[in-house]
């Protein structure tokens, strides 16, 4: 896919952002399982490139293609296939943003003529990933969890740092512009993909949630979990999102939507939004936050957040009183 602005923009600098989403930006993860969330929290940096001064063009695997198109701070959108390098390699960019540590994106990015770049590079003896200026820091991260969970930076610092500039609260950037007006109170971001399970809080803390809410609130179970768009408008759809560390919470906070998110394994530091409300294990084991697959403990660290303290933060949040009410159901 690609999609070009008829403004060829001679008086403005090329920028190229590469970011198909098949490696963690900030983690050692190399499975090649495209990560949304990824593409998405990387949105934050487009913000230094305005379109009056900036031509952007984006690399993007296909599946994330409808969290980018329509973006109005991207002039040209390429999907990734057999020909793209060739096209790439064809062209020239006054700045290439490479945020893909897998060595033969690397190769590519190194060869495409530009007059900056920032984020990854390959060592031609190694054969691995290395870091361009500002990067050295976020690069280190991947090889070494405890220097990450010691930094305790947002992911958007972190992001900005590697492009030489100090976050100053810039929000994420969605393409897709849900339709949906708000038609329930809560809605329950449940599931969690297969990389990290325990990311997840237990199904039974879910339900007893679900019934707490229910004779109150019109509460909605997790929608679109095959459908990109149509899980950005069950998104919109909802007063307040309660959810894991996944995908739906960024997409929550794209939109600016009140959100009670669940921590455990994972880094919560790395989160930042106005209206969001982070909840984290009573715990003072050493490990949290592990960011691992596995937890050799009975009950992994997830399952100790109670829900009556979730339950008490979605009443706060539907209390407050710049929040949207719902509408009849139809």
């Amino acid at each position: 896919m690609q999609t070009t602005n008829p403004d060829t923009a001679h008086n403005r600098k090329r920028v190229l952002i590469i970011k198909p989403g098949y490696s963690e930006t900030l983690d050692p993860d190399s499975s090649g399982v495209v990560s949304l969330g990824d593409i998405l929290r990387t949105t934050v940096i487009l913000h230094l490139f305005p379109s009056d001064h900036y031509h952007v063009t984006w690399l993007v695997d296909q599946k994330g293609v409808p969290l980018l198109k329509g973006n109005t701070h991207i002039n040209r959108l390429l999907t990734v296939n057999a020909f793209t390098p060739h096209l790439l390699l064809s062209e020239w960019f006054d700045i290439v943003v490479n945020f893909e540590k897998e060595p033969g994106i690397c190769a590519v990015s190194d060869r495409i003529p530009a007059w900056r770049r920032y984020g990854f590079r390959l060592d031609p003896q190694s054969h691995s990933a290395v870091a361009y200026d500002y990067s050295d820091e976020a690069l280190s991260f991947t090889t070494d969890s405890t220097a990450k969970r010691k930094k305790a930076k947002s992911w958007s610092d972190i992001l900005y740092e590697m492009l030489g500039h100090k976050y100053t609260g810039q929000s994420y950037l969605l393409g897709y512009r849900p339709q949906s007006g708000i038609r329930y109170d809560v809605g329950l971001n449940h599931l969690i993909g297969k990389k990290f399970p325990l990311k997840r809080w237990p199904e039974l803390q879910w339900k007893s949630l679900h019934d707490k809410l229910s004779p109150q609130y019109s509460v909605c179970w997790q929608q679109g979990d095959n459908d990109i768009g149509e899980y950005i408008e069950w998104i919109a759809s909802c007063r307040v999102l309660v959810t894991n560390d996944s995908l739906g919470l960024h997409i929550a906070l794209a939109l600016g939507k009140p959100v009670v998110a669940l921590f455990g394994p994972t880094i919560s530091t790395e989160v930042e939004g106005e209206r969001l409300t982070k909840i984290l294990p009573p715990l003072e084991w050493d490990c949290i936050p592990c960011m691992e697959s596995f937890c050799p403990k009975a009950e992994p660290c997830i399952g100790h957040i109670s829900v009556e303290s979730v339950h008490k933060a979605i009443l706060e949040l539907l209390d407050a009183p710049n929040i949207v009410s719902t509408q009849a159901l139809p």
